[in-house]
């Protein structure tokens, strides 16, 4: 299927001097796949692919492991169907060219596969594809039909996210003290697996993540991580999958709490349920990203009152909140919370939502220095 290369059998992937295993199990996926196909079209029979289902329709909520999972529906992909071919062609292409990644111990980024895959088809003017939008969603059904993380299939996305704190890592070789990345952080990457990143000294008590960079950026200039023992997140908004999985690992590895600061809107709570029970897209990887002990220490909507604050923190919401909103509520992870249905149902009789950063408003560290501390101390979150 993929052309051999010098590469080590093994898997290994040479980066910046040092070995690392990676892809091994994967590469053996693809090679199983691409022999299937062989052998039923040798057969004179029609090749297809069985794709797993990545739609709310194949997708429920596990009440005893408390996160998503995906179903067992699939949908076939036959060569011999016109309306088919096209994307069994592209599956095809993308498995070849993640295996001549592992093979060549190399990593591409997503734009980068989809240049690697495109190609003229010999004696037409078509595109084996036209745009990106047409090879992401075929790396996402590889992975799930192969059941391996985009990372083992040597594909990473865009750097997004931060991190500081009492931890001492070693990323591809490198050892790094997170307790001296100044005003900038250690950039999170997207591959933030154990055999890229490992966890060395550590003296954090508890993880904060927060939703966004403007807020990581005062509590990193205040030193909460130092003043109050923990590790500083962030993840530009609704978090990638780099910055889930290293919430994972710090959780379930190093066994520290996770707390999230998000603003008081459904984009905040959505954000929440995401790191906590999974994706819908992403169900398929909830097992290795889910965090179901994770707390919501975020904006709530009762702070208008609880801290004083005035109506120039006020943003209306409108009917797209409002859908978003009754939609989350009925979410099963939260329609039998009591709490979580107080906290929906107040946002939607008050009209407006907050931003974390309305809290500046107090005072320019009233976050870091009185907000955060006061709920940690009481234990007042939302589960």
């Amino acid at each position: 299927m993929a052309k051999k290369s010098n590469a080590p059998v093994d898997g290994r992937t040479n980066t910046g001097g040092k070995a690392v295993t990676r892809g091994k199990a994967t590469a053996k996926k693809i090679e199983t796949l691409a022999s299937d196909v062989i052998e039923v079209a040798g057969a004179r029979k029609d090749p297809a692919l069985d794709i797993p289902i990545r739609a709310l329709s194949n997708v429920s909520y596990d009440a005893r492991r408390r996160i998503l999972k995906m179903g067992d529906s699939t949908q076939t992909r036959n060569f011999f169907n016109l309306g088919q071919a096209k994307k069994f062609m592209q599956t095809m292409l993308i498995a070849s060219s993640a295996k001549d990644l592992i093979d060549e111990g190399k990593t591409a980024s997503i734009r980068g596969l989809y240049y690697k895959a495109k190609h003229s088809i010999a004696g037409t003017n078509e595109k084996t594809f036209v745009d990106q939008d047409e090879s992401d969603p075929i790396i996402e059904d590889l992975e799930v039909a192969l059941n391996s993380l985009r990372e083992e299939l040597h594909v990473f996305a865009k750097e997004k996210g931060k991190m500081v704190g009492n931890l001492t890592i070693e990323d591809n070789g490198d050892t790094i003290d997170l307790r001296r990345m100044g005003t900038g952080g250690y950039a999170i990457p997207s591959i933030v697996e154990p055999d890229v990143i490992q966890f060395k000294k550590c003296e954090a008590k508890f993880v904060l993540h927060v939703e966004k960079g403007t807020v990581w950026s005062r509590f990193n200039e205040d030193r909460f991580w130092e003043k109050h023992n923990c590790i500083l997140t962030e993840g530009g908004g609704q978090p990638p999958r780099g910055v889930r999985r290293l919430l994972y690992r710090l959780h379930n590895e190093l066994k520290l709490p996770i707390y999230c600061l998000l603003d008081n809107d459904p984009w905040g709570y959505y954000i929440y349920s995401v790191i906590k029970q999974g994706s819908i897209n992403l169900a398929y990887e909830s097992q290795r990203m889910a965090i179901p002990d994770a707390k919501y220490l975020g904006l709530r909507s009762m702070d208008y009152e609880r801290c004083g604050l005035t109506d120039d923190v006020k943003i209306d919401i409108n009917d797209g909140d409002i859908s978003r909103a009754k939609q989350i509520a009925k979410y099963d992870w939260f329609k039998d919370k009591k709490e979580w249905q107080k906290e929906i149902e107040r946002l939607l009789k008050n009209g407006f939502k907050m931003e974390v950063e309305s809290l500046i408003s107090k005072s320019i560290s009233y976050v870091t220095e009185e907000y955060v501390p006061e709920r940690l101390k009481k234990r007042d979150w939302l589960d």
